[in-house]
């Protein structure tokens, strides 16, 4: 759409309990036209600057901040239960559990990125996972998945954003998991969701096209981690 708006501002929410952005004094909704109420001031300020940084056209592609609020209005807080139910769903075939079986230099790069992540998942979570080798399925044990289960339902609808983008993006829940508790950055999450893409590219080369796409996936791990960060703020 068009920006005919002219004055953005972060101003608290109707009702109290979180804060809203406002073009020319009215607040923004959702495109579900759901209440958008930021709990964390950090995060309304990056919001409106989104907003504010709009020319001509308001380009949502240029608006991740935003995006990610609007999910949570219209996504996750409507249907939490599946949203869990999905995310949990990975911990059955994390990629941190499925390793090449040759070359042997790059399972060893693997298991060596990996490894740590899952001694991580069970000393967090109680998660105990197993890995394998080659294409053959391997089964978690319930328990294991059940306790990735109760680490997803602990966060709140405003993680559950960021955690499904950072899961989706690298295959891994773990790896999700990791980056909103702190254990690893963006950037070290997603090199650890490309090791086998880094080992080809080192053997073969990247063409344009792969190379675009690995920047536009890193973009997104960066900025959902970037969510999180000012989230936690306040």
């Amino acid at each position: 759409m068009k920006r005919i708006y002219k004055a953005v501002a972060v101003a608290p929410a109707a009702g109290g309990g979180g804060f809203a952005v406002h073009l020319d004094g009215k607040p923004v909704n959702s495109p579900g036209q759901r209440p958008l109420v930021i709990p964390a001031r950090a995060l309304a300020e990056a919001v409106a600057a989104e907003w504010d940084a709009q020319v001509d056209k308001v380009d949502a592609r240029g608006m991740p901040m935003t995006g990610f609020v609007a999910t949570v209005a219209d996504r996750v807080s409507p249907q939490r239960d599946f949203v869990v139910t999905e995310l949990a769903g990975y911990g059955g075939s994390d990629l941190v559990c499925y390793l090449a079986d040759e070359p042997a230099e790059l399972t060893a790069r693997q298991e060596a990125a990996w490894a740590p992540l899952r001694d991580w998942a069970s000393e967090a979570f109680g998660a105990r996972l197993r890995p394998t080798a080659g294409v053959m399925p391997v089964a978690q044990s319930p328990a294991s998945l059940a306790a990735l289960r109760r680490g997803v339902e602990a966060l709140g609808d405003w993680e559950l954003a960021p955690l499904h983008t950072l899961t989706s993006i690298t295959g891994s829940l773990v790896l999700g998991l990791a980056v909103l508790h702190g254990r690893l950055d963006a950037a070290a999450a997603y090199d650890a969701s490309e090791v086998d893409e880094a080992f080809q590219i080192e053997k073969w080369g990247m063409d344009r096209e792969a190379e675009q796409r690995r920047r536009r996936r890193r973009a997104e791990v960066a900025e959902a981690a970037k969510f999180v960060e000012l989230l936690r703020a306040g």
